[in-house]
């Protein structure tokens, strides 16, 4: 984790250096400050808490709040279903499948439009998954550290809404600086 965490940070850095040597680009702070303020517009509307329930047990349901699940901020989740945490607990390396749609919050913020992409209504686009907490391997650590993070806290059959940063969501778009939301559903069988 700390690896992924430096790993996040170096490309973040790398990005923030190429950004700011382009003269008719924004600098990488404001793109963060950009981000920072879509993330906040969205969250305004939404009850937050700001850590984790001691006894990890979330309020569920469309009401539920967005609990902060990183210290940084980076991270909040919307527990919509919660899963069986005792029984049905993510393993090691185990391959996870989900289905997702996200949607870009600076976007929204900006346009006012929420428009979503991913897999989450279509059963013919290929499956996703990911070796839980193996960022060794491509499938993994092409999705970043952030749509994984639910899982410390939940059962495997569960549901959420995610919104995730850009230094912990899709590696290949780090540089973009981009908040989003992602609604998730994971499971252990391809679907």
């Amino acid at each position: 984790m700390r690896n992924t965490r430096l790993l996040l940070f170096m490309l973040a850095f790398v990005a923030a250096v190429f950004m700011s040597s382009c003269s008719d680009s924004e600098s990488y702070a404001e793109l963060l400050e950009k981000e920072r303020h879509a993330t906040n517009a969205y969250l305004a509307n939404c009850r937050v808490v700001n850590e984790i329930p001691s006894d990890t047990v979330f309020e569920v349901g469309k009401d539920a709040p967005y609990y902060r699940i990183d210290p940084e901020g980076n991270i909040y989740m919307q527990v919509l279903k919660a899963g069986d945490r005792k029984n049905d607990k993510v393993k090691d390396s185990e391959k996870i499948y989900f289905r997702y749609m996200r949607y870009d919050l600076y976007y929204w913020y900006t346009y006012g439009e929420m428009l979503g992409d991913g897999n989450e209504n279509d059963m013919n686009l290929s499956p996703t998954y990911f070796n839980y907490g193996n960022y060794a391997l491509a499938n993994s650590a092409q999705w970043g550290y952030g749509i994984q993070m639910p899982l410390k806290f939940l059962g495997v059959d569960s549901e959420v809404n995610l919104i995730i940063k850009s230094q912990y969501g899709l590696a290949s778009e780090i540089s973009n600086v981009r908040p989003y939301l992602y609604h998730l559903r994971y499971f252990r069988n391809q679907i």
